[in-house]
């Protein structure tokens, strides 16, 4: 479908075929920038915050208080998805993705400057814990917008799960960046890595956040929004509307999300301290199979993205929330050998689950909320689960570990939130191959040969 705004011709093919282009590759350059910004604040947060930050602390309630300021930026994504939902309901996807961009990299940035608790006492926690609301309100209206950006400019109605999943392949390749990073700085010899070499990475992330800002300048509204701003069908208050009309499915996409979130979380950044802490394993080594992870991801987020275009968005879900409950319990089981090669096999591999759910989830979520409350809707749906489950993720499997002193404790939580996973998504509608060009409430009161349907 070509974009029409109004007073303007209609594109051509080969126009909207590029503009299908620019759009997928803004948006996953632009999530790659983001997720590269909240990943390195995770992995820096497991290896050297609580020493930085709450040195007068003993080890375990040092990381607990660390982890509660990453814990932050995920209570603060609801609040970002309510605020920019509304805004990408309203004036468009592309304005909003600019600024959700700038908002996330100003922040990041500005942590390399964060001074420690040697310099500045309690107050360094105090800047860091703002900075991570702030990031955490950007990422909240980033991934809406950029799914969105992409969906919406997808030509035909086959194909919307693998063009919405390469938005999401801006996670495994800001996991990617974030580790590479942290990786060469951990190189610097005696102190200097827990003295400045930790803020490299972050001052870096503002060159990025140029190149992302640059070609997401570059970039036309979507179709489906161009076409509700030409019909006059902008809601005024997109958010409170959809709570109204569509509450189940926010509820739904939310612990939908409990599979994917939590133990992603567990395995990115959690391993970290149970690595080194319980494992004795290196930083290097956790580092370089984390890398190893989110490569094997460019690869399986499109493959699974794919897969669903052709088996159906809720079947592929559900087989990846069984996937992901069992496979925790092979993870810890693995990785307690306390052998470097089962660690490195079992962190590669844990994002395979992880991928059979964030593949399909874009298209899964997004297709689930008629267009006008599109960005709101799935917005909202999508960052409730950063509460329930994404923050409190690593805090849980702390706690549980230092209970039962056992990562089987922790597997045994993964296992909870694929079975509510999998219930959710199995009430889920299925709108695979289905056009999300018509607003579903016109769409329901017409016949299928696209009259009204008879009242009743």
């Amino acid at each position: 479908m070509a974009a029409i705004s109004p007073g303007e011709a209609p594109l051509s093919e080969e126009e909207s075929r590029r503009q299908l282009r620019r759009a997928v590759v803004a948006s996953t350059i632009g999530t790659t920038i983001e997720w590269y910004d909240f990943f390195l604040y995770s992995i820096v947060t497991g290896l050297i915050f609580a020493k930085l930050y709450f040195p007068e602390s003993n080890p375990l309630v040092g990381t607990l208080q660390a982890f509660l300021i990453y814990a932050v930026g995920f209570v603060a994504r609801p609040v970002g998805a309510a605020i920019f939902g509304h805004y990408g309901d309203r004036i468009g996807r592309k304005a909003t993705l600019i600024v959700t961009l700038l908002l996330m990299g100003i922040a990041t940035f500005a942590v390399a400057f964060v001074p420690t608790y040697a310099t500045i006492g309690i107050w360094g926690a105090v800047i860091l814990t703002v900075l991570r609301f702030i990031q955490g309100v950007g990422v909240g209206g980033e991934w809406g917008g950029s799914v969105l950006m992409s969906m919406e400019w997808a030509r035909t109605n086959g194909h919307r799960g693998f063009v919405a999943s390469w938005p999401q392949f801006g996670v495994p390749a800001g996991l990617f960046l974030a580790n590479l990073a942290v990786l060469a700085m951990s190189q610097i010899s005696g102190s200097g890595f827990a003295t400045w070499g930790w803020r490299v990475p972050f001052f870096l992330s503002i060159v990025l956040v140029a190149i992302g800002l640059y070609i997401r300048l570059n970039i036309l509204e979507t179709p489906i929004f161009a076409r509700l701003l030409a019909e006059h069908k902008i809601e005024k208050t997109p958010i409170l509307e959809v709570i109204r009309r569509q509450p189940k499915d926010i509820v739904l996409s939310a612990f939908a999300r409990m599979a994917e979130q939590a133990p992603f979380y567990i395995y990115t950044a959690f391993v970290f301290t149970y690595g080194v802490r319980n494992l004795g394993a290196t930083r290097d080594l956790l580092l370089t199979a984390v890398l190893a992870a989110a490569v094997l991801e460019f690869f399986t987020i499109p493959l699974f993205g794919h897969v669903s275009d052709l088996i159906g968005r809720r079947k592929m879900y559900l087989i990846g929330a069984v996937c992901a409950g069992i496979f925790g319990f092979i993870y810890f089981g693995m990785v307690d050998t306390k052998s470097s090669l089962w660690i490195f096999v079992a962190i590669m591999l844990s994002l395979v689950p992880h991928a059979m759910l964030y593949g399909p989830q874009a298209a899964f979520i997004a297709e689930s909320f008629t267009g006008r409350m599109r960005y709101s809707g799935a917005s909202l749906g999508y960052q409730l689960a950063s509460v329930i489950a994404g923050g409190p993720a690593p805090l849980i499997a702390t706690a549980l570990f230092a209970y039962y002193q056992s990562g089987y404790a922790v597997a045994c939580y993964v296992l909870a939130c694929a079975a509510l996973s999998l219930i959710s998504a199995s009430l889920m509608g299925d709108h695979t191959n289905q056009d999300i060009s018509r607003e579903y409430d016109e769409a329901r009161a017409m016949g299928d040969d696209g009259h009204a349907r008879p009242a009743t």
